[in-house]
């Protein structure tokens, strides 16, 4: 395990009575980058958490955080964000967060100059003597992501982090991720939400049954399911085209599939050389949310 990858996991198993949950997983994360955790619910992203961040421990198999063995000190350089939020209700903003910082290990002075930062910066300064009752789902949201953040941690767990954010704050969280990808952190966020992941995510690891069935920078991912099509939109009818075999609508445009030796060049000269207005031509990548089901119904993991 070589200290490019913040995280290396190797050969990892757990079970549960009669559940293998993680069945061994193998994955290498280098640093400075983010990660979609995707796969259905059910298919081991949490065991696979709890181990990394020392919750559970592997029945099997190895994990090392920055080439070092996990060990006890570790979770101090991880920020985790579980899906099931635990801010204290009854304590107000400001207190709760510098407590949580302090279990961290953040001297005082340190933890309240973060925070203040943060809290700005999130719009909860003015929030910050209320209780965490008192605060809207968003704000709670906000809040956690703030406790995850500000012991400067190199590795970021966060699961669903987007759930109860409006438009702006999605936005603003978003900044947030990707300024600390800039700075060097390594994220790994596991998400039901494919347009955030196609938006922020470096590269994604898919998970079905406990096993790692797709891994890779999601451009190449999504050229290697492309197929062999191409999607235009005209408001003229097509002439016939050679090489095409066939047209579908799809999404407000036309998917020609093309035969195996046409290149989409060949289909762009033959469209520019007929009659009609083209408005628009490209390669037919598709959409996560369509890989992630054709791999995880189909077992198309090519």
């Amino acid at each position: 395990s070589d200290t490019m990858h913040i995280l290396s996991i190797r050969d990892v198993v757990k079970k549960y009575s009669n559940h293998t949950a993680v069945d061994h997983v193998s994955l290498d994360i280098p640093k400075g980058l983010i990660y979609g955790l995707l796969g259905p619910n059910g298919a081991g992203k949490t065991s696979l958490i709890r181990m990394i961040t020392s919750i559970t421990r592997a029945d099997a198999g190895d994990i090392y955080i920055d080439g070092e063995k996990l060990h006890g000190m570790h979770p101090n350089q991880i920020g985790y964000m579980p899906e099931e939020r635990g801010l204290y209700q009854d304590i107000q903003l400001e207190r709760c967060l510098l407590y949580l910082a302090s279990l961290k290990g953040v001297p005082d002075q340190k933890a309240r100059e973060k925070l203040n930062e943060y809290l700005e910066r999130f719009d909860l300064a003015e929030h910050k003597s209320k209780k965490i009752k008192e605060l809207s789902k968003g704000m709670q949201q906000k809040a956690q992501i703030i406790n995850t953040l500000v012991h400067d941690p190199e590795l970021v767990i966060i699961d669903e982090p987007f759930t109860a954010l409006d438009p702006l704050n999605l936005e603003l969280v978003k900044d947030v991720m990707e300024e600390l990808r800039d700075q060097g952190a390594t994220i790994i966020m596991s998400t039901h939400q494919m347009q955030q992941v196609e938006e922020l995510c470096d590269r994604i690891v898919l998970i079905n049954d406990g096993k790692n069935v797709l891994y890779g920078e999601l451009d190449e991912i999504r050229r290697r399911f492309s197929g062999h099509a191409v999607l235009v939109r005209t408001e003229d009818s097509l002439p016939d085209l050679p090489g095409v075999m066939g047209s579908e609508p799809y999404n407000g445009e036309l998917k020609l599939t093309l035969m195996e030796n046409t290149t989409p060049k060949d289909v762009l000269k033959s469209l520019a050389a007929s009659d009609i207005n083209l408005e628009s031509f490209e390669v037919a990548v598709p959409a996560l949310n369509e890989i992630f089901i054709r791999v995880v119904e189909e077992g198309d993991a090519k």
